[in-house]
């Protein structure tokens, strides 16, 4: 700890990036296994009941385990998958439902704390789920039960990290940052992926296992490393170039204390100074109500926005590699590493939505042209969709709602009505991506529902929910009206 300290101001915002992208890249990681693993839970065993049939005929020895080697149960049904859109639903629901609790509780304590908590029961919720399959578990609830767990310990992670990156990091080239920062969520799909992918064939609980270690492992570097709040100053009177200080305010002295105070030390040595920068500590202002952030200009659209752009990127996350087994006959490994390109793409569209966005100045007009022009490239033309298509359907699904998780959240949590409260910022990004968990849950949850009837049908969804996502057109008439040109929330 005491390494990080002695960084500069600018050497600890870039160390921030990186470990909030680290942070937030386990909270995917841990989530993305459930989709590798359905087409393992459910196989098409009439292929291995063949073969054992046809073994038996002919007197040779039967060395094939039907029981074992076929679908898991209780999802060996013919409704299996309505099970898994259950199953699917209950950490969504939760998860939207718990947002918006989150930002408003994450107001009002330290962040650090607040999120090494959700990191660590996340963790030890996700190896549960894997202990499902060492422990031999077949109880439908024992799996439903521990989704609603990690869905609610899940959501402190994006209102924490958000906050974080958005009180370090001012609005210059907020869009091209965000963007790269945000690319931690298609990393982490792809770890995700991929870990899954190693252990799902030969012991598909340590594809839980595994990444809630990682997780569990993060929370701890978390704690030890986190500071949530650009609060240190340099002082050139008092203070060596190296050196880190934090400001205090009393009624009659300004006061710059030793960094040993970041850690909580009372040995902190703190001398009088003239002529610096005082920083209001943070229980000096008023955390917004959730009243009043909906009444922030641009919020309710852009919730709403984010609602049906993240029912399309959900749907893809949970049901793309198990879409890849049935369609393309592929093993569960295969699958789930093709279903990779989604989030190289994804990847792609959210730095490209940054850049356009930061150049343009005009956030919500570039929601709306990615959001148009993905809804043609959801549906599966042609075998070449699988992968070619994958990746531009990535890019232009994630694109818009990596922006508007992040810079465009960000750029509300400190609009100017809040007069630099920027204590808004956790529950401004907690009711926009909470909203967006709605669609999320409602997502998986059609998809299960409607791949029983054929898979087409999914995809006629998901066309149809990203031209609803359209209704920025408010704002989007505002910025072409509007000479703005700084990069922003055109809404006044």
């Amino acid at each position: 700890m005491r390494c990080v300290l002695s960084l500069s101001r600018e050497q600890y915002r870039a160390f921030t990036f990186v470990l909030t992208f680290l942070l937030y890249t386990s909270f995917h990681l841990s989530r993305k296994p459930i989709s590798i693993v359905k087409s393992e839970l459910h196989k098409n065993c009439s292929l291995v009941k063949e073969l054992a049939t046809e073994s038996s005929k002919s007197g040779q020895p039967q060395i094939l385990h039907v029981e074992v080697d076929c679908s898991w149960k209780p999802f060996d049904r013919d409704n299996y998958k309505q099970l898994l859109g259950a199953m699917d639903l209950s950490f969504l629901f939760v998860y939207a439902v718990g947002m918006y609790l989150s930002g408003i509780i994450g107001e009002r304590l330290p962040i650090r704390l607040f999120l090494t908590m959700g990191m660590l029961t996340s963790g030890l919720f996700t190896c549960l789920f894997g202990l499902g399959y060492i422990c031999n578990i077949h109880t439908l609830s024992f799996y439903i039960i521990v989704q609603i767990a990690n869905g609610l310990v899940q959501t402190t992670g994006w209102p924490s990290v958000v906050t974080c990156i958005g009180n370090w990091f001012g609005k210059g080239r907020r869009g091209l940052i965000m963007g790269l920062w945000n690319s931690h969520t298609s990393v982490g799909n792809i770890l995700g992926s991929l870990i899954a992918g190693y252990y799902v064939s030969s012991n598909w609980g340590l594809s839980f296992i595994v990444p809630g270690i990682i997780i569990a492992v993060m929370g701890i570097l978390c704690f030890l490393f986190l500071i949530e709040r650009e609060w240190c100053f340099r002082s050139s009177s008092h203070f060596s170039k190296s050196h880190q200080c934090l400001m205090k305010e009393t009624p009659h002295m300004s006061y710059c204390c030793d960094t040993e105070l970041l850690l909580g030390q009372d040995s902190a040595v703190c001398v009088p100074v003239q002529q610096v920068v005082v920083v209001k500590s943070e229980a000096e202002l008023s955390a917004i109500s959730f009243r009043g952030a909906l009444c922030i200009p641009g919020v309710v659209e852009f919730s709403f926005c984010l609602l049906f752009a993240k029912l399309v990127s959900y749907t893809f996350l949970f049901w793309l590699p198990l879409y890849i087994t049935k369609a393309a006959h592929l093993d569960s490994k295969t699958a789930g590493d093709l279903s990779t390109l989604f989030d190289v793409g994804g990847i792609v569209g959210g730095i490209l939505a940054g850049v356009i966005s930061d150049k343009l100045g005009k956030r919500a007009t570039t929601c709306a042209v990615m959001l148009l022009l993905a809804a043609p490239t959801v549906c599966p033309f042609t075998a070449l969709w699988r992968k070619a298509m994958l990746l531009v359907c990535g890019g232009l699904v994630n694109g818009p709602y990596a922006l508007i998780t992040t810079a465009v959240s960000a750029d509300l949590g400190t609009h100017k009505s809040l007069k630099g409260n920027a204590r808004a910022l956790s529950t401004v990004t907690a009711i926009i991506d909470g909203t967006g968990s709605v669609g999320a849950a409602i997502g998986p949850l059609l998809a299960g529902l409607l791949s029983a009837q054929s898979w087409d049908q999914v995809f006629y969804m998901l066309m149809t929910a990203d031209f609803l996502a359209l209704l920025l057109l408010r704002l989007v008439m505002k910025e072409l009206t509007s000479n703005k040109s700084r990069p922003g929330v055109a809404v006044e």
